[in-house]
């Protein structure tokens, strides 16, 4: 009878019960949680199956403290995981990495105290290995990508060990400096966590300590090439005795990860160890299909369901990040058109080559499931096949408690069912959206082609507006959230409240309520072109029929009626012939052509100050220039939100050269994303740039013919608009001449830059009719308000 290795068992139960602590302490997310179990999983059964191999029950005194010390590299590792969605728990991790680092010097002294053995030391060194890896993708954030390479230093040794053979030999002789080069690494990893040195002493140690561990390898690859005939060959019984060691291990791991792809939720919000302790229905129809089907059958099915599965975790991965970003499930058919955006938000939020690790990342791990799934479904489908009685018991018996479970609902704490069917209710709804966005792109063709604006002449256009300069400003991520029910609101309340007294002592007023936008969190062109066109583009498969029909925009109806019409993008940097081909822009500038010698602010190419006085210098203050019609984007809050610039004097603006200091003045986006309250702090800072610069723009610009359509594009993200958060975006008409906010004095608009709780919500598209009967030839009857819709 085999017996039972209490070690391991020991080991996993202390790593649960860590796990507890740290939830109750500093709270634990859902890959936290995931990674910490993992961890502790693995290391355990790793460790069992080290002491079969050895032939051995017993840890043996310095192993023991070995697996306390791997225990606590666990607890790091599920904070370093914890720490990129939320605020990290710096005191904790490390405390946690130099308690382990301590026990690796009682471990050392353990050892030689007493029976030291190769399995003790390859323990040891593993443990090392790990704590190094775990501490240098914290810190990498901070310092940059190189420092991966102290932690991927021993795993990229060991792998290639497979394409090197020799490289494996063991016996290699020990050196003690070898052990002092990776306590180095610990040690100086764990202060640069801490972050308690300035900068660039960190980085000169970081940087001393990973040319110590490039020595220290450089000489092992020296010694084992020049000795390569000591190096040993298994033998075939080694192999086969490895290979039944290994063989359950793989079949857990095998199981584990088939239990994943079918109960994984698939928003980060929900991905807690509950949602993982369901029965999914589909796996017992899967295990009842394979004791059905005949063997021949079963070699058919198993590769097609492995890759049904890995198709729909890839789902999963995929929807996580578009409900983080866009607040929204991936659609299939319409949404592959925004990877090349998100790109390149994602490199200036995180820089360049972290975005291209990131994506280098995700892309061998949806390669890697469409391999290992149908790997996994194979090892499911031949254990189920070894061992018929049992499985038809189980299957059975879990059978009559999914259908218990199902008639009364019941449901674990957080509302998820026990019964579950989310795999195949994921898979049948995103095989519907797809006959949905289908159709839906053949009913939008009759909708882009009815417009009762789009023969009515230019004389009778927009004709209370004559003589007045209109801008169009959009600000980026300018949301309901900034206004109301948030830590922020209060300041940017405060702007627009100071703003309107502002404008009001420059013979200016206002009137706000809310639009709906057809997107959230981004994809910020399918807002402008409803707003534009009056027609609800909330994908991208409508966008491009729109930009491919001859619909009629607010642009184009500025231009018939003789208005100069410009647009400014300062986020373009390349050609964009559909400005003039569909909005029919007399000149668009860009990043290109604005004149711009500043810095860049992350993702905005130059500050909204700067943007608003180019506008100024090339269109307003030119002499007897015609009436103009200006899109402006002001981008500085645009996502990441930080670094921000500060408003100077008008006058002092030039060629943008003086905002030079000013991005290293500011918190960088890894400085600041780490942690969610700083998100939101500098989401807010944002917004309060962009209003007082366009507030002092209009002070600044003395023009009584001016009037301003001043709307946000959509709400920010999820981390700082908050789950199931609205899609309504505050919009504000400004002006000097009375007559100009009299004409819509029956829309119920709320007087002021802020718009009240109660202020009127349309829907985004609503607003292109609205606005050209009101500006018409006479006054139009006043139409009904449309419902808000999310």
């Amino acid at each position: 009878m085999r017996c039972v290795r209490i070690g391991p068992v020991i080991g996993l139960i202390s790593q649960l019960m860590l796990l507890v602590a740290l939830d109750a302490t500093v709270g634990l997310s859902g890959v936290g949680w995931v990674v910490g179990v993992a961890t502790g999983v693995l290391t355990n059964a790793v460790l069992a199956l080290a002491l079969a191999h050895h032939g051995t029950d017993a840890l043996g005194p310095a192993n023991r403290v070995t697996l306390a010390r791997a225990t606590l590299v666990g607890g790091v590792a599920a904070l370093v995981a914890n720490s990129f969605g939320r605020s990290a728990s710096v005191t904790l991790l490390v405390l946690l990495a130099a308690a382990a680092l301590l026990l690796d010097a009682a471990d050392g002294w353990v050892a030689r105290r007493t029976e030291a053995t190769s399995l003790g030391a390859r323990f040891d060194m593993e443990v090392d290995a790990f704590l190094i890896l775990v501490l240098s993708v914290y810190v990498t954030p901070s310092v940059g990508a190189w420092v991966l390479a102290i932690g991927a230093a021993r795993y990229t040794y060991y792998a290639a060990g497979w394409l090197l053979p020799w490289l494996r030999a063991t016996v290699v002789p020990p050196r003690y400096w070898c052990k002092v080069v990776a306590a180095i690494q610990g040690i100086v990893l764990t202060i640069a966590a801490a972050d308690v040195l300035p900068r660039n002493a960190m980085v000169i140690a970081l940087a001393a300590s990973l040319a110590l561990l490039a020595e220290s390898f450089g000489q092992e690859v020296w010694w084992l090439s020049h000795h390569r005939d000591l190096a040993p060959v298994r033998s075939s019984m080694g192999r086969q005795r490895a290979a039944r060691i290994a063989s359950p291990v793989i079949t857990v791991m095998a199981g584990l990860l088939v239990w994943f792809a079918l109960v994984a939720p698939n928003e980060t919000t929900d991905l807690t160890p509950l949602a993982f302790a369901r029965i999914p229905i589909e796996g017992l129809l899967l295990v009842a299909l394979i004791l059905v089907l005949p063997q021949r059958a079963r070699r058919l099915t198993t590769p097609i369901v492995g890759i049904a599965l890995g198709l729909l975790t890839i789902l999963k991965i995929l929807d996580m990040g578009f409900f983080a970003a866009l607040g929204r499930p991936f659609h299939p058919v319409i949404d592959w058109a925004y990877f090349g955006s998100a790109v390149g938000v994602l490199g200036d939020s995180i820089g360049r080559r972290d975005a291209i690790i990131t994506l280098v990342a995700v892309a061998v791990l949806c390669l890697a499931l469409l391999v290992l799934l149908p790997l996994a479904v194979r090892r499911v489908t031949r254990l189920v096949d070894r061992h018929r009685g049992t499985s038809i018991r189980a299957v059975t018996a879990l059978g009559v408690v999914w259908i218990v479970c199902a008639a009364f609902g019941l449901q674990l704490v957080g509302g998820a069912p026990v019964a579950s069917t989310s795999a195949a209710t994921l898979a049948v709804g995103r095989v519907s959206q797809v006959r949905t966005d289908i159709r839906d792109e053949q009913r939008f063709a009759k909708l882009a082609g009815a417009d009762p604006f789009h023969d009515t002449p230019g004389d009778a256009l927009l004709t209370s507006l004559r003589g007045k300069d209109v801008i169009v400003a959009v600000v980026e991520s300018y949301g309901r959230v900034a206004v109301q029910d948030s830590a922020f609101a209060a300041r940017v309340d405060a702007v627009l409240d100071s703003g309107t007294k502002r404008l009001r002592a420059a013979g200016f007023s206002a009137q706000s309520a809310y639009l709906t936008s057809p997107t959230y969190g981004g994809i910020s062109w399918l807002a402008h072109s409803t707003l534009q066109s009056g027609l609800w583009i909330d994908n991208q498969l409508r966008y491009n029929n729109l930009l491919a029909s001859n619909r009629f925009t607010l642009t184009r109806a500025f231009k018939r009626a003789g208005w100069r019409t410009v647009d400014y993008v300062p986020s373009n940097t390349r050609d964009w012939p559909e400005g003039k081909l569909f909005y029919d822009y007399d000149k668009i500038y860009d990043a290109r052509n604005m004149g711009y010698a500043g810095p860049k602010f992350s993702y905005s190419t130059m500050p909204d100050q700067y943007t608003l006085s180019a506008f100024q210098r090339n269109e307003l203050a030119q002499p007897d220039h015609p009436p103009v019609m200006g899109e402006i984007d002001l981008t500085s809050s645009h996502t990441p939100w930080t670094p921000i610039p500060h408003l100077i004097d008008w006058s002092t603006v030039g060629d943008g050269s003086v905002f030079d200091p000013m991005p290293h003045q500011g918190q960088s986006p890894g400085e600041v994303w780490p942690d969610p309250g700083r998100v939101r702090a500098a989401y807010g800072r944002s917004v309060e740039y962009s209003l007082n610069s366009l507030i002092g723009f209009v002070q600044s610009s003395h023009d009584d013919n001016l009037v301003l359509v001043v709307y946000g594009d959509h709400q920010p993200a999820a981390i700082v608009s908050g789950r199931g958060a609205s899609h309504q975006v505050p919009i504000t008409i400004i002006a000097h001449d009375p007559a100009v906010l009299k004409r819509i004095a029956g829309w119920g608009w709320q007087d002021g830059m802020r718009p009240g709780p109660d202020a009127p919500i349309w829907r985004m598209d609503a607003f292109r009719d609205r606005f050209l009967i009101a500006y018409g030839p006479r006054r139009a009857a006043t139409l009904p308000a449309p419902a808000a819709r999310r």
